[in-house]
């Protein structure tokens, strides 16, 4: 069973859910605004911080100046590692760098030894730029080659109607990620319902792929105009000192391009990972990119990770009766949630966004990546989403499920929270499947 200080927890945070959910039922808008809000004010947030203070770099950016859609950027201090110089030359080279301690995700975590503010043994990191006349300007990658990280975007959850991907407890669940699955972590913040409903969520998830699609592109294009003659790479020719900041600007001047997605994302390894409604979303945009295809180049989805994902239907399955009124969200309570996301006229427990078992839903389930399933022992969602795994591999679709003993809904991406100490044994079992499609070395684990 959950601790006490779950259950206690629980009670008040369900208490919490019920009142806000109420008010925003009350309180509904009379027409839709298009910019939508990504976070709501009685969100506790985390300021970002763009230096490697704890492992991580993070910047915020807003990416779409007619909605509210922004993106928080997690950069592990991993990718400030030189790459390998005997490496095979290629667009997202990786180095062979040490292997990463792995321990039995039931005994104590290994010991981490102190990280610096991104200093290296030789005193310093170009481009770590700290303070420059008393501004803070955080990490800014210098010139050459760098090491580049698969990417992975995050959809947080809250029911819809609420979370952020800047609250403390998604800051904390994604600096975890970037460090244990050693990826650049891109967490959407998706415009929130009721203010933007269906399929608000689900298009600003799509709108990040092909943004960071048409960043790979750009900064090919950018890498292209500043390394034309000579390059100042041993070319023969005479560097010019403007040549390495020449960058490809809108019309106001300002660059287009996120400098460190430019310097070391690899989005030819892209994984899409969702908690709770962030699932619904990373699932709906995993088949969009399967619709999408070579339209999507560079970037290619490889795998998912769907964790106890939202998933609900007009026939009850075994969990949703037995654990009806469960921890955290109980069933209640989602579907006043549902009803605040779905349009009036199209609200059906059993409409696309919800059931992922109802037929009709394209591409076909064979075409899907690889995914992962994550589902707690005490969340009536979980036989819903242990179901649509068993359909994944009837079509041969790698779909294993991780079920975690005495766990609640929202477990692992509420740990800063709850403490629990299945959060972490999670996470490690997330990287060590997420690796086996992003790794260039080859499968190193397998379920």
């Amino acid at each position: 069973m959950p601790s006490v200080a779950v259950k206690l927890y629980s009670v008040f945070f369900k208490f919490l859910l019920k009142h806000r959910l109420q008010n925003r039922i009350q309180t509904l808008p009379e027409h839709s605004d298009p910019f939508g809000v990504t976070t709501r004010p009685e969100e506790t947030v985390a300021a970002a911080n763009a230096s490697f203070s704890d492992g991580v770099a993070t910047k915020d950016i807003h990416i779409d100046p007619l909605t509210s859609l922004s993106i928080r950027i997690f950069l592990p201090e991993s990718a400030l590692t030189p790459p390998e110089p005997h490496s095979k030359p290629g667009p997202a080279p990786e180095p062979r760098s040490a292997p990463v301690p792995r321990r039995n995700s039931y005994g104590p975590p290994p010991r981490e030894e102190p990280r610096g503010n991104g200093v290296a043994s030789g005193g310093r990191v170009e481009g770590l730029h700290l303070m420059c006349d008393g501004v803070y300007r955080g990490y800014a990658p210098a010139q050459g080659e760098r090491r580049r990280l698969p990417v992975m975007l995050q959809f947080h959850g809250g029911g819809w109607v609420s979370g952020g991907s800047d609250s403390v407890a998604n800051d904390a669940f994604c600096r975890r990620i970037a460090k244990l699955c050693d990826v650049v972590v891109v967490a959407v913040g998706y415009r929130l319902a009721p203010e933007n409903r269906c399929p608000a969520a689900f298009e600003d998830g799509v709108k990040v792929l092909n943004w960071l699609a048409k960043q790979a592109n750009l900064a090919e294009c950018s890498r292209s105009m500043g390394g034309g003659k000579g390059g100042g790479h041993g070319g023969g020719g005479e560097f010019k000192k403007s040549d390495a900041h020449k960058h490809i600007v809108d019309s106001f001047g300002a660059s287009v391009v996120e400098p460190w997605l430019a310097a070391h994302a690899d989005p030819s390894r892209c994984v899409l990972l969702g908690t709770s409604c962030g699932a619904n979303i990373a699932d709906y945009v995993a088949r969009k990119a399967v619709e999408g295809g070579k339209f999507l180049d560079p970037v290619k989805v490889v795998a998912q990770v769907l964790m106890y994902p939202f998933f609900i239907g007009s026939v009850p399955t075994r969990s949703e009766i037995k654990l009806a009124n469960s921890y955290f969200y109980d069933k209640a309570m989602c579907i006043l949630a549902w009803k605040l996301f779905l349009p009036e006229e199209e609200f059906s427990l059993d409409h696309p966004a919800a059931n992922p078992l109802v037929p009709g839903r394209g591409p076909p389930l064979k075409l899907m990546p690889p995914t992962l399933t994550v589902v707690a022992e005490h969340d009536w969602m979980r036989d819903r989403a242990i179901a649509y795994s068993e359909e994944l591999r009837k079509v041969n679709v790698d779909a294993p499920v991780l079920e975690y003993k005495d766990a609640v809904h929202e477990f692992a991406t509420l740990d800063v929270l709850l403490k629990s100490p299945q959060a972490q044994v999670c996470a490690e079992d997330i990287a060590i499947w997420v690796k086996k499609y992003i790794s260039l070395r080859g499968h190193e684990f397998s379920y």
